[in-house]
C-alpha cells in the first residue's frame, strides 16, 4: 500500500486589476488511485512579494505587474483605505 501526496499549483488567473489568483491542488493517492483532492486559493496583488511562489506564478507576475500597473493598484488601495477611514469617522 503506497500512499502519496502531491501539492502543486494547478491554476492561475490574472484578474481585472492584475491581481493573480492562484489555486493549489493537494492530491492523495494510494497505488495510483486518487483518494482525495482538495484546493486552496490565494490572491496576490500587484507589487506583492512573490518569494516562495511557484516559478510560473513569479513569471506571470513579472510580466503582468509593470510599474504602471503597480501604481494603478496602489491608487486603488489608497482610495479604498480613504473610503474605509471616512466610513469609520461617521
Amino acid at each position: 500500500m503506497a500512499l502519496s501526496k502531491t501539492v502543486a499549483c494547478d491554476r492561475m488567473e490574472v484578474l481585472q486589476d492584475a491581481q493573480i489568483q492562484v489555486r493549489i491542488a493537494t492530491v492523495v493517492t494510494e497505488n495510483g488511485v486518487e483518494l482525495s483532492r482538495s484546493f486552496h486559493r490565494h490572491v496576490l496583488e500587484p507589487g506583492d512579494d512573490t518569494t516562495g511562489q511557484d516559478d510560473r506564478v513569479v513569471a506571470v507576475a513579472a510580466a503582468a505587474w509593470t510599474p504602471e500597473v503597480i501604481a494603478h493598484w496602489d491608487a486603488i488601495r489608497a482610495d479604498r483605505q480613504a473610503e474605509m477611514d471616512a466610513s469609520l469617522a461617521e
